[in-house]
């Protein structure tokens, strides 16, 4: 595939989402929809009370906009965006709740987990109409296992996984922009050598989408992403890696997602068996907040880790 068209990919959704940004942002001031902080936080992050929220829909409008100018519009095209706009549409209304309702906790966890339950068997219909490969490979060797019809499980799993591990890294202004750059730029690069057109260029138009949003999500964050991006970037990220048959790698590559996610799971398992916490505050990115870093060393500390983690994969995945 032509680099140039990658290039172009990231270039216009960033721009689209550089756009975006001076009109959504007043717009979602002017409705109120202003982020909730919760008084166990940090004492820092009192004062992003009332912060434009769900700014997630500059993403993904962005990433919508390019991915619909550059794909081909194949059975691959509609796997990324089903998940990506699928598991962003949860998140919308998640947000949208807890917001307009005034409901802190937005849908019921009956709600939530049909949403999502729903768009992974969409998923996984299209993957199996699509005789999608039940293979597969361990990285960094040549051993495959065919999972055969538990693929299927198994890819409802990843997508729960992966959009629940993304959504526990968005707590820090500017962290899940950056580490989910840096995870879709591995990707991009997986896919072009797998010659995955589609997961390429949505990829790109993510990378691109991310960066243009980070220009306001960068600390002091003037919007931050809510539900609707973390969920809708977790999704896609998860196809991604299921097209391009990375799907071990995507545990390495999004290193940064499975830490957050399991220092999370790690503080509630110890504090119910042993009445004890392991970490000062979960996620972990709260821990190092709470030890006395500044909100920009959290930031780029773990950015830089994420770039650890995706070149680990990459040398996995070549």
């Amino acid at each position: 595939m032509d680099v140039k068209v990658i290039l172009l990919s990231i270039g216009a959704s960033f721009l689209l989402s550089v756009l975006f940004g001076p009109l959504f942002i007043p717009l979602l001031r002017r409705l109120k929809f202003g982020q909730q902080i919760r008084e166990e936080g940090p004492q820092s992050h009192l004062k992003k009370k009332g912060t434009p929220t769900m700014g997630g829909i500059i993403i993904l409008l962005a990433v919508l906009l390019a991915f619909l100018k550059f794909s081909d519009k194949t059975n691959e095209f509609w796997v990324l965006l089903i998940a990506c706009l699928g598991f962003g549409l949860v998140g919308f209304l998640d947000d949208y709740i807890k917001i307009a309702f005034k409901r802190s906790l937005g849908l019921t966890a009956f709600q939530k987990l049909f949403g999502q339950l729903l768009f992974s068997v969409i998923i996984c219909v299209l993957l199996h109409h699509m005789h999608h490969s039940t293979v597969i490979g361990i990285p960094g060797t040549s051993t495959t296992v065919d999972f055969g019809w538990f693929y299927y499980p198994f890819v409802v799993i990843m997508l729960f996984a992966t959009t629940n591990a993304v959504n526990f890294t968005d707590g820090v202004d500017g962290l899940l922009g950056g580490t989910g750059a840096v995870a879709f730029t591995a990707f991009t690069i997986l896919a072009l050598h797998a010659s995955e057109h589609e997961s390429a260029i949505f990829s790109a138009t993510m990378i691109g989408a991310l960066l243009g949003f980070l220009v306001f999500n960068a600390h002091p964050a003037k919007v931050f992403m809510g539900d609707s991006g973390s969920l809708g970037i977790g999704g896609g990220m998860a196809a991604v890696a299921i097209l391009t048959k990375t799907e071990i790698l995507l545990v390495v590559i999004g290193g940064v997602f499975v830490l957050e996610m399991l220092s999370v799971i790690l503080q509630v398992g110890s504090f119910k068996l042993r009445g004890k916490r392991i970490f000062k505050m979960s996620p972990i990115h709260h821990h190092f907040e709470l030890s006395g870093w500044g909100e920009w060393k959290v930031v780029t500390v773990f950015w830089f880790v994420g770039a650890v983690f995706a070149a680990i994969g990459l040398y996995l995945g070549r």
